[in-house]
């Protein structure tokens, strides 16, 4: 993996940093983690500028994060309940649901770095439920540049253990994605058993 990744920025350079900071927003799978590393790898060799670097995933990130959460503003909770139709997205998105419903525009910050695998998720569901996008676009351009700095600043910082830092930092983030994942689908199942308790012949009714 680490080895394509390297190549793509190799022949491509900071355009590709962007586009796969834009889709990696709007929650496709792309490993854009790995790409600000390798870019920031290729600026201790003087292949890249830093602030081109730096530019292009803060851009594609900042843009990104914007469209997925016009994507969830104008698609509102239909798209929600659509996406959430397997009971993986689901849970991930009861996750998300409840980083910004108890956090607000602080969930947001967090949802972009540190826990990175739910901000496109964020992002949908910031704009379904309708928090000001105003509050939601200065929280996120704030956590977007920690997230950039972090992964741009750490592949400049080992360059010649790129492989090496990736992994440890996709385990950590894995790591805080499970348990935000195991968090949602416990959220998930209880409501389930509640709604299905509710059903039940003889069950007493709410006062």
């Amino acid at each position: 993996m680490s080895e394509t990744i390297f190549a793509l920025v190799s022949s491509y350079g900071v355009y590709v940093i962007f586009a796969s900071a834009f889709l990696s927003c709007l929650a496709l799978p792309i490993p854009t983690s790995l790409m600000m590393l390798s870019g920031g790898a290729f600026v201790t060799t003087g292949d890249l500028s830093l602030w081109q670097v730096i530019g292009a995933a803060y851009a594609g990130a900042v843009i990104g994060d914007q469209a997925g959460f016009a994507i969830g503003r104008f698609g509102g909770t239909p798209l929600v309940e659509r996406l959430a139709r397997t009971p993986a997205r689901s849970a991930v998105l009861t996750r998300a649901r409840k980083l910004v419903d108890r956090h607000g525009g602080s969930g947001v910050f967090f949802s972009t770095w540190l826990f990175a695998p739910l901000g496109p998720w964020v992002n949908f569901v910031a704009g379904a439920t309708g928090l000001g996008w105003l509050r939601f676009a200065v929280w996120d351009v704030l956590g977007e540049l920690v997230w950039v700095s972090v992964y741009v600043g750490l592949g400049m910082g080992f360059a010649s253990q790129i492989s090496l830092v990736a992994e440890v930092m996709g385990d950590v983030v894995g790591l805080l994605a499970a348990l935000g994942v195991a968090g949602g689908a416990g959220l998930w199942i209880r409501a389930a058993l509640r709604q299905k308790r509710g059903k039940r012949p003889g069950a007493p009714a709410n006062t």
